[in-house]
């Protein structure tokens, strides 16, 4: 079972590294993955631990890579800026930590920017780092690694869902019968929106705010999310029972946060919890009456994000109205964490392959 033990400071001083050897603060080799959004550019560098990894930086910053992208269909000059800052600040970060392994991926803005590729190619020439742009399946694929530690013996399926900047990610797991003896988790079908916090925010934000606006967006996402679950029967196997609902991203760590009335938010207390689904829609309903000043002053919230938490909480809603469970299990936690079991049990299988030979 992964463990993530430590914290993960919130916009800790800025953060790359090329792959050298190195220690980290307590003398295991540290390993840094770098996942840069629609909305967020984010930095993780964790030490090996017998369960899984310890945390030993971070760095998180809102860039809005995405802004405008929906329109133009091409990053524009000023949310590159932004995006080429943040990674500067981790380059900065990382060279004066240097790693073992590294690895940076880049999602749904660089997937659809005509300009995607030019712009990365920046990214390299001024830090060194090369970024990869991953698939939306392999977006799915991570955030399921990184969730996997979550999972529970009773379960049969789980449906996971990522409300990510300019996409949203669902991903509908197989869990085999060894899975709490190591045996991994199975995508079997995945769903990719081109429909996130930051473009629905663009088109339809200020809507949102409103009783109708909201209501015709949760009516869009729902509607392709019906077609989905006609794919695979996910209602039926709800109904069937041990299907787990699993949330990882800002909109649900946020209703977490108000629904456990945290005074701030506080990440040990949310990751991994199980919530029942009346409370976290009653928070829903809470952040919702709000307002824009309300949210902008709410602990939990805050003014960078009140633009995007309203646009998630539709895509949210639709989620619980076609797929009703009784319980969510929230995690924060993502495509970092994915990369990093990836590139720690990489690290661990190399001596074995090396002496089978």
């Amino acid at each position: 079972m992964t463990e993530i033990v430590a914290r993960h400071p919130t916009d800790a001083p800025p953060d790359t590294a090329a792959p050298v050897c190195a220690r980290s603060d307590h003398g295991q080799p540290a390993f840094a993955a770098i996942d840069l959004g629609t909305n967020n550019c984010r930095l993780l560098v964790a030490a090996p631990t017998s369960s899984g990894f310890r945390v030993v930086d971070s760095f998180s910053r809102i860039v809005r890579l995405g802004e405008g992208l929906a329109q133009s269909g091409r990053l524009a000059e000023g949310a590159m800026d932004r995006a080429a800052a943040a990674l500067r600040a981790c380059a900065d970060k990382l060279g004066r930590r240097p790693v073992r392994r590294f690895e940076a991926v880049a999602t749904e803005a660089c997937r659809r920017a005509t300009n995607g590729p030019a712009f990365l190619a920046r990214i390299t020439a001024e830090t060194g780092m090369r970024l990869r742009i991953i698939s939306a399946r392999e977006e799915a694929e991570l955030a399921m690694e990184s969730c996997a530690p979550l999972l529970e013996p009773e379960d049969r399926r789980a449906l996971l869902f990522d409300i990510g900047g300019g996409s949203t990610e669902i991903a509908w797991i197989r869990v085999p019968d060894g899975a709490r003896l190591g045996a991994p988790p199975e995508l079997i079908g995945y769903l990719s929106l081109p429909l996130g916090v930051v473009t629905l925010a663009e088109r339809a934000g200020q809507d949102c705010f409103t009783e109708r606006g909201f209501c015709d967006v949760v009516d869009e996402v729902a509607h392709h999310l019906a077609e989905f679950d006609k794919v695979h029967c996910i209602g039926q196997e709800i109904r069937a029972g041990g299907v787990r609902l699993m949330g990882t991203s800002g909109t649900v760590t946020t209703l977490a946060g108000v629904a456990m009335a945290l005074p701030r938010y506080k990440r040990p207390l949310v990751d991994g919890k199980t919530l029942e689904c009346e409370a976290a829609d009653l928070a829903l309903g809470d952040l919702f009456a709000l307002g824009r000043e309300g949210l902008a002053q709410h602990p939990c919230v805050g003014p960078e994000r009140v633009e995007f938490v309203l646009p998630g909480c539709a895509v949210y809603a639709a989620i619980r109205r076609v797929w009703p469970t009784p319980r969510i299990t929230v995690a924060d936690r993502g495509l970092r964490e994915g990369m990093l079991t990836r590139m720690i049990r990489a690290e661990r299988a190399a001596p074995r392959r090396r002496a089978g030979r």
